[in-house]
């Protein structure tokens, strides 16, 4: 790398139109032309953000939520299909790269993807999450080595992890080892189990965001969502789940490589864009006390083993001719 731009970078902290991907991707298209006005060469949004997360799963059987996953289901987003075909053009008239939190529908099967678009309005990949955490993993499928990606982009190497993704080590060294400059760190809102749950709340997780720019010595896009009144409306219908989830919780920030705050958090109940500028000659300055998959790693001591094939689950082989074993 030989040179090192200067650019800035946007992070929405807003509430989907939940559960209706047309109004969604109005709402995202909207936002992803404000941000690109404001001079935004980047814009990372939350997890599963189009069109929402889905918090029935903490507040019920999975037969209570099973209305609720077919609604879901028929508004997820297909790759590529129509809402993609929206997302693009968004992207290439704000001239921005656009990380997109949403569902994506694959045959009969959920994933919590984000997509990653370039500012020429075409889809650089995907990110599938790998392991769904908790209650999701009655909703989602999870993805295979192949989706840890870093993509080469005019604003540096940019990855893209969702929630959770953060606390597993190995991931995030695998994410490392690709040489990431820019992360987008997706995020639901924090407005489930607040009052049951630390390790749900905004504090710790993004703390392990922060750990993530430091660890890294990489710019990290935190986004967090927010739970709107309409949501909180159809889901709190007894007075116990209304004691689990609440309108708000946001929290949304951008951390620099040395873990400095240079985007301060979106207030708990407000829908923001936040905006720093980023110098990725910060990131050489970070590298020189710990580069973690280079001169401050131990393979001799510790290694990493990786599988980047894909897994699908029909693969084809060749019949093996009579008489050879």
């Amino acid at each position: 790398m030989d040179t090192f731009p200067t650019f800035k970078a946007a992070v929405v902290q807003a509430s989907p139109v939940w559960q209706d991907r047309e109004r969604s991707t109005d709402k995202a298209c909207s936002l992803i032309a404000e941000a690109g006005r404001n001079g935004a060469r980047l814009i990372a949004f939350p997890e599963v953000w189009l069109p929402g997360y889905p918090a029935w799963a903490f507040l019920g059987t999975p037969l209570y939520g099973n209305a609720f996953f077919a609604e879901l289901f028929a508004n997820s987003v297909e790759i590529p299909g129509p809402t993609t075909d929206r997302l693009c053009e968004a992207a290439r008239k704000a001239g921005s790269y656009v990380v997109m939190g949403l569902n994506e529908r694959s045959g009969g099967s959920l994933y919590i993807t984000q997509l990653i678009i370039g500012p020429d309005g075409e889809m650089l990949g995907r990110h599938r999450k790998l392991k769904p955490t908790h209650v999701e993993r009655t909703i989602y499928g999870q993805g295979d080595g192949s989706d840890l990606k870093v993509f080469d982009t005019a604003v540096g190497k940019l990855g893209a992890l969702n929630c959770w993704e953060h606390l597993q080590p190995l991931m995030r060294y695998a994410m490392f080892s690709l040489g990431e400059q820019v992360h987008v760190s997706s995020w639901p809102s924090f407005s489930l189990y607040r009052k049951q749950s630390y390790a749900l709340s905004a504090e710790p997780c993004m703390g392990a965001s922060r750990q993530y720019a430091l660890e890294g010595s990489c710019f990290v896009l935190a986004a967090v969502a927010t739970t709107s009144k309409e949501t909180v409306e159809r889901l709190a219908d007894t007075p116990e789940r209304a004691e689990m989830i609440e309108v708000g919780g946001g929290g949304s920030t951008i951390f620099a490589p040395d873990g400095s705050t240079i985007a301060r958090p979106g207030p708990w109940d407000e829908e923001v864009i936040l905006y720093a500028d980023l110098d990725l000659y910060d990131i050489v300055r970070a590298k020189n006390f710990a580069d973690p998959c280079g001169h401050y790693a131990r393979p001799d001591v510790l290694s990493l083993l990786w599988n980047k094939a894909p897994q699908p689950p029909v693969r084809e082989q060749e019949r093996i001719p009579e008489g050879e074993a």
